[in-house]
């Protein structure tokens, strides 16, 4: 055996060594797969009063919209009642969001039967995200067009809130806790 460090049985220890680090215990490279890593949902990183205000702007402004409508009646009732809304452009676009929703919820629980981190994206780039990306856009499109008589240009605007206000609340709408996998003994 050679290239390694004597041990006091008569063994050898192969270190690694890495050219970039001058001190002893700086080597990034080192025990860098054995070590824990702390899972996403158990500890996560706290927000900075910035995005915490946003969050909350954007919650509100989604609940202003949907509580006043037109000023006259709420959103909801809109939706349900109206006679100016062009309705099956709008009930294609509700379809689109639902397939968008049904095949985010498969893919979520498809890739967490994965082990390894790089097969995740990789499934979700090939697969789902440009059919999820242009359905999105169709849905919103459809949206606009149905509600235009309504709100007129204020349609997007309200549209990309409502979007936005969907986007800060669906993370904490999780239907079952996961436990972190044991990467305790991976050799990747």
């Amino acid at each position: 055996m050679s290239g390694g460090t004597p041990v006091g049985g008569g063994g050898y220890i192969r270190q690694r060594h890495s050219q970039g680090y001058a001190s002893g215990g700086d080597d990034l490279e080192d025990d860098a797969c054995s070590r824990s890593q702390p899972f996403a949902l158990d500890s996560p990183r706290s927000k900075t009063w910035v995005e915490i205000l946003e969050n909350v702007l954007w919650i509100a402004s989604a609940l202003f919209i949907v509580y006043f409508g037109d000023k006259h009646s709420n959103m909801i009732y809109i939706l349900l009642h109206d006679a100016r809304i062009r309705r099956m452009p709008l009930y294609f676009g509700l379809m689109g969001i639902a397939v968008n929703i049904i095949i985010i919820i498969y893919e979520s629980m498809l890739s967490w039967s994965m082990r390894r981190f790089d097969e995740k994206w990789e499934l979700w780039s090939i697969s789902a995200l440009p059919f999820i990306t242009l359905l999105g856009l169709i849905s919103f499109c459809l949206f606009s067009f149905a509600l235009w008589p309504i709100w007129g240009f204020l349609t997007l605007p309200l549209l990309f809130t409502l979007f936005m206000a969907c986007l800060v609340v669906f993370p904490h709408l999780m239907i079952i806790k996961f436990r972190p996998q044991n990467d305790e003994f991976r050799i990747d």
